[in-house]
């Protein structure tokens, strides 16, 4: 039954559905995801700056996945996990806090793919243009692509934000497991048009542009490796560009199903899991993607943990 409670400032979040059997199961798995993803990301971050051999155009603008991935999960993760804990009448958040978490959601999906297009760009220049690619390439060319990969994300999704919270509201249920926009706009009984329309034009726009990118760029980029009769340099395109595209996949296809599923109230389980998934599996799988395939990271992870030998005096 909906609340019709106008402007409430307390709002309930569905979250999950669990038995009092699998209440604590769930806890501790997600407790190990989020360890995981905390530990295996800001270790990313810090053996990039620890070793200056990853000083490279690449792993700098790499260094932004990990940060989006730690921004993305550090609001989502412990909120789910002490909501499963708590009996569904007590799973309250202010209407401030639950703004934030839609923000924070939304400049994460925005910013995984704003992050990924730039990466392209550096991936292009490097394999297309590479007697070039340390002029162009600069520090403030990195500088420059970083700060619009993050300036356009803040743009898009405040814009996505400030037309939500102009709305009154007449109902307190999220029927999410954490805020987003959508299902902050679901609590207005007015009408949502304008909302939907951005909405939609945002994820257009957004969609389109960072496919478009990766089409355009390896296109190029595999136009070049089956001209070239360089093995060295088709060998080390294919490796990079692999791991790249396997990336984009994951994001692509987690924030896809999660649109599409939000015009789906039947599937609202459904929708749930592939909400969850959307942070934890990019999250999770961009370290081990990006360290099993760089030479760089596996030398220097392979030095700092080789056994010391002592030397007698």
């Amino acid at each position: 039954m909906e609340n019709f409670t106008f402007n409430s400032f307390m709002l309930q979040i569905e979250s999950i559905t669990v038995t009092p059997a699998s209440m604590y199961p769930l806890f501790f798995f997600f407790l190990f995801i989020y360890l995981f993803i905390m530990i295996s990301n800001v270790g990313i971050i810090l053996l990039i700056i620890a070793d200056k051999s990853l000083h490279q155009p690449m792993y700098l603008l790499f260094c932004n996945l990990p940060i989006t991935d730690v921004l993305g999960n550090s609001y989502m993760v412990p909120r789910l996990m002490s909501d499963i804990l708590l009996p569904p009448s007590e799973r309250l958040i202010s209407y401030y806090e639950c703004v934030a978490q839609a923000f924070t959601s939304h400049l994460f999906g925005t910013t995984s793919h704003t992050v990924l297009m730039i990466m392209a760009f550096d991936r292009y220049v490097a394999i297309c243009n590479p007697l070039r690619y340390s002029a162009i390439m600069s520090n403030r060319m990195v500088l420059k692509l970083t700060a619009s990969a993050w300036g356009v994300a803040f743009v898009l999704v405040g814009i996505l934000l400030g037309l939500t919270v102009r709305l009154n509201r007449c109902r307190t249920l999220i029927t999410n497991p954490y805020c987003d926009n959508a299902s902050l706009f679901k609590l207005s009984c007015e009408s949502v048009v304008i909302n939907n329309i951005y909405g939609l034009t945002f994820t257009v726009v957004l969609l389109t542009s960072s496919v478009l990118s990766i089409v355009l760029t390896y296109s190029r980029i595999t136009l070049v490796c089956l001209t070239s009769r360089n093995k060295s340099l088709n060998s080390k395109a294919l490796k990079t560009c692999s791991t790249h595209l396997f990336v984009y996949m994951i994001m692509f296809v987690c924030g896809k199903f999660h649109i599409i599923l939000h015009r789906f109230p039947q599937f609202v389980d459904y929708r749930k899991l592939v909400a969850i998934l959307f942070h934890i599996v990019p999250g999770s799988l961009n370290p081990i993607i990006y360290g099993v395939q760089s030479n760089e990271i596996r030398r220097f992870l392979s030095k700092l943990f080789r056994p010391r030998k002592v030397l007698s005096s």
